[in-house]
């Protein structure tokens, strides 16, 4: 691995010089000191201690799982396992010390010596089973995710408390994750460049067979490598696992394409033989920064992926023309190299900035502030009906207050939610209301808001061991009890049937259940054949359904958790549903109604999402004037069948 050399400088000119060379041969760095710049420009609230440290708690667990990504892709590898070993491990160590008492220490060493195990099988699968690492990776990413979910039963475990503390912070200002990442990413730099395995990975990277020729042990090294991706994962997962005090089976799902854009954002190549820590810091920070940044300048959820992807892109791309400008053959000279990357790096740094800032002003409207105010809806989806509904109620009700409102979409991703909520506390956003991905995931950003005197709104879902200034939700369990009792009814008080279950760990997924349980306890003659969950999301309701019919082809009812659900049981029950099936969905979304009217879909547990968003809005700028609010207010739920559908509002 050649070392860089430069001619040799002194005084202020020198330094000069050496600040000039290090941003010309590093991008990634330009990328991310333009963003900054830009990103403050355009908000006031990015540049303040609290919104950094944020920035940095919101890298920390992708930049971890990269220092692992780093080493494999070095080595010319891949590895799409790491945000499930990254579950996996917290799952191994809350299930162990909170179930099975465990103690706490012995607990951190079975969660780490699962990551190692998962990179080792990998290992394993590359440089023995000759598996290619895109498909050996691939295997262990479902393998991982699925003994996740089977060790916790699909539900969140809370974390140990001496554990949890990794998401606090130190003297009450410096957070716990940002130093973890910082020890990880030295011992990544130290492995990297001062071990025999560091200089493996290069050789490897560089060319496997003359690495092999030269009598290197190619096959141990990679059985090395990956298990240092997977305690790096390990570490990656404890960390955000201490963050929402809970371990979450579908936690860090995806995590895997974020780690390796940051490998590459920082200069590594995929094709092995280049990468360092300090460049891959570099893009973990890049992808949490444009994040933050849009997310404070209020642009909207569904262009934030789309400015975040271009971006990305372009960085990348005009990286690697910097890249080819400064490896001009020789007799161009050293000048015309220099004056390549030179260029090559202004356009990059030119090309992010129009990039970020005519983006981010099209999308935020050039508004100015306003003495509105302002309130943050953080939203466990908007690709689900029912969600977008509840954000037109609000987005509604906030234009007719002259409310400044600002909606997130957290992809039912906890981790996400979380960053969400820090960047509305850190902004002094004047209320927030939250609608949880998990209940309990969101009690840590809940408590941080109440500290900081920032009223909370829970929306058609609770949130656990943290107190809210009201909760806006539709009866659940009433409509739970309403929902067994038509389809009961329907069948004549006898008949089999299946559930298709919420995501667990939401309140309002327990809460149907529980409803469900209640109101199948005076139909005896009811035989629930099966309980699966499907997410709340159609095409897993479509799946889950057509998996159940292979071992019920006899089910004569459906109960769903909601309409998503039952419209995808009813697409796989075909010409059955309506007919020899009867199915009953819960929301009363526009699709679910639809299907109501042509008579697949026998009801639907109707709430008022539109109503949700409005009431929450209405209680949230009471509650920050001062006013008393309710702890509770429901949202009345009503059946909607065939007979009544026509004249139901919605």
């Amino acid at each position: 691995m050649a070392a860089d050399t430069h001619p040799s400088t002194t005084g202020a000119g020198g330094g000069a010089a050496a600040v000039r060379r290090l941003l010309l041969d590093n991008g990634a760095l330009t990328a991310l000191i333009v963003l900054v710049i830009a990103m403050s420009a355009l908000s006031g609230d990015f540049l303040t201690t609290d919104n950094l440290l944020n920035v940095g708690v919101q890298a920390a667990v992708t930049a971890i799982l990269a220092f692992g990504v780093t080493f494999v892709i070095v080595s010319a590898g891949i590895d799409l396992s790491v945000g499930s070993v990254a579950a996996l491990s917290a799952t191994v160590l809350a299930w162990s010390a909170t179930q099975h008492g465990v103690p706490v220490g012995i607990a951190l060493l079975l969660a780490v010596a699962t990551g190692i195990a998962a990179g080792l099988v990998n290992g394993f699968l590359i440089a023995y089973g000759k598996l290619p690492p895109f498909i050996a990776t691939l295997a262990m990413l479902s393998v991982a995710r699925g003994l996740s979910l089977v060790i916790s039963e699909g539900s969140p475990i809370a974390f140990p408390d001496s554990v949890s503390h990794l998401g606090d912070t130190l003297g009450g200002w410096l957070p716990v994750p940002v130093l973890v990442m910082v020890v990880m990413g030295l011992i990544a730099a130290f492995v990297l460049g001062r071990t025999y395995i560091g200089r493996s990975m290069y050789a490897i990277g560089g060319n496997e067979e003359a690495a092999r020729l030269s009598g290197l042990r190619v096959k141990r090294q990679k059985l090395a490598i990956y298990a240092l991706s997977g305690v790096f994962a390990a570490a990656a997962g404890v960390v955000l696992a201490s963050r929402l005090s809970s371990a979450q089976p579908q936690a860090a799902d995806g995590y895997e394409l974020d780690a390796i854009a940051a490998v590459v954002i920082g200069g590594a190549s995929l094709a092995g033989g280049t990468g360092k820590a300090s460049g891959t810091l570099i893009g973990a920070l890049i992808l949490a920064v444009l994040r933050n940044g849009l997310n404070l300048l209020s642009v909207s959820a569904f262009w934030q992926q789309v400015v975040i992807g271009v971006v990305i892109a372009l960085a990348v791309l005009l990286d690697t023309l910097r890249r080819k400008a400064g490896a001009t053959p020789a007799a161009a000279g050293a000048g015309g190299g220099g004056k390549g990357r030179q260029a090559a790096t202004y356009g990059l740094a030119a090309v992010v900035t129009v990039a970020v800032v005519g983006a981010t002003s099209f999308l935020h409207g050039g508004s100015s502030p306003s003495a509105n105010p302002k309130i943050g809806l953080a939203l466990s989806t908007l690709n689900n009906p029912f969600f977008v509904q509840i954000q037109s109620g609000a987005k509604a009700e906030a234009k007719k207050l002259g409310v400044d409102l600002t909606v997130t979409d957290a992809q039912n991703d906890a981790s996400q939610q979380a960053n969400q909520l820090q960047n509305f506390t850190s902004s002094g956003y004047d209320s927030i209301i939250v609608n949880p991905v998990d209940s309990d995931a969101a009690s840590n950003s809940v408590k941080a808001a109440d500290k900081a005197k920032i009223p909370v709104i829970a929306v058609d879902r609770g949130v656990n061991k943290a107190a809210v200034d009201a909760l806006v939700a539709s009866d659940n369990v009433a409509g739970g009890e309403l929902a067994a009792r038509t389809v009961a009814e329907k069948l004549g008080g006898t008949g089999k049937i299946v559930i298709l279950q919420g995501q667990a760990g939401t309140s309002a997924a327990r809460e149907r259940a529980a409803g469900f349980a209640q109101g199948l306890k005076a139909y005896p003659g009811i035989q629930v054949l099966a309980q699966q969950p499907a997410d709340f999301d159609r095409t897993k309701g479509l799946d889950v359904m057509s998996n159940l019919l292979q071992a019920h082809p006899d089910v004569q009812g459906v109960i769903a958790a909601n309409d998503e659900m039952a419209l995808g049981a009813i697409k796989a029950l075909g010409a059955k549903a309506g007919k020899s099936v009867q199915v009953v969905g819960f929301d009363g979304t526009p699709d679910g109604l639809k299907a109501v009217e042509q008579g697949t879909l026998y009801a639907s547990v109707a709430q008022q999402p539109s109503q949700l968003g409005r009431i929450a809005v209405d209680n949230a700028l009471k509650a920050l004037r001062g006013k008393k609010v309710e702890e509770t207010v429901k949202v009345p739920v009503k059946v909607v069948t065939e007979a009544n559908v026509a004249g139901f509002s919605g």
